[in-house]
């Protein structure tokens, strides 16, 4: 993924430290039930289009944005279907670098386009039935997502807090 200009400034003043940052996704699906998804061009795994909001952007608009980047599909959001961070969605790149991701996922649905990579990011973007994804190689923060929606498609999901006052 390119570096954003912002993530680039703040990399010049804090060097590899670990930065959090606001990310989205979008689960895209055409009238025939398919699942958008691009193929990432450094690793070849599969997952849902997706990246880092830009300062100031409503996170709708960053998610409608990433799957026209990365798969030239432009899309609708419908809804959110979670909100997700921790161990998988946490990254270490090759020059060090290390970044924690807060995730939003929504749901939306394609208007037009016909997939296509991006050759930048992207090296496949295809549309797929829920059955041919478990065949994929796919990344490990896209499985956590899927496994967690699918287990409870009807409300937004989010891990339980676990934080407690020292005292109650």
């Amino acid at each position: 993924m390119p570096i954003p200009e912002f993530i680039r400034s703040l990399r010049s003043k804090i060097g590899t430290e670990l930065l959090q940052v606001p990310v989205v996704s979008a689960f895209a699906y055409d009238d025939k039930g398919r699942l958008l998804l691009i193929q990432d061009k450094d690793s070849g795994l599969w997952s849902a289009p997706s990246g880092i909001v830009d300062p100031h952007e409503l996170p709708s608009d960053a998610a409608v944005r990433e799957v026209w980047e990365e798969a030239g599909v432009f899309v609708e959001l419908t809804h959110i279907l979670g909100v997700f961070a921790g161990e998988h969605f946490s990254k270490t790149y090759d020059n060090g670098d290390r970044l924690a991701a807060v995730t939003t996922v929504f749901a939306a649905k394609v208007i037009r386009g016909t997939p296509r990579p991006d050759h930048e990011e992207t090296s496949d973007a295809r549309l797929f039935l829920p059955s041919e994804i478990d065949t994929l190689s796919c990344s490990t923060h896209f499985q956590v997502i899927r496994k967690a929606v699918n287990q409870s498609p009807s409300h937004a999901y989010f891990k339980p807090s676990t934080w407690q006052p020292r005292e109650i």
